[in-house]
């Protein structure tokens, strides 16, 4: 989700998944993929900027499924929590 600001100044949190394309005209207006159209206050390139900035973080936890060594050592990691060690017994 995106916050973004009506042209009331009303908060506004938009699905980022859901925007079909944003257009500055002359107020940015986004149209979800439903037909829906919004009009913010932030220009054309805030969104994006926005929409972006949200993509990377929701990725940057993501490993790639080629990094077998990371899943490796996440895996490790994981039994090593699990299984209780011998001074804690």
């Amino acid at each position: 989700m995106i916050h973004l600001t009506r042209l009331n100044n009303h908060p506004l949190a938009v699905n980022s998944d859901l925007i079909k394309w944003v257009e500055q005209a002359p107020d940015t207006v986004i149209t979800l993929i439903s037909g829906e159209k919004i009009v913010v206050r932030e220009s054309t390139s805030e969104v994006l900027e926005r929409v972006v900035a949200f993509r990377r973080s929701v990725l940057k936890g993501m490993i790639p499924a080629w990094d077998h060594s990371a899943v490796a050592s996440q895996l490790a990691r994981a039994d090593r929590k699990e299984t209780p060690d011998a001074a804690g017994e």
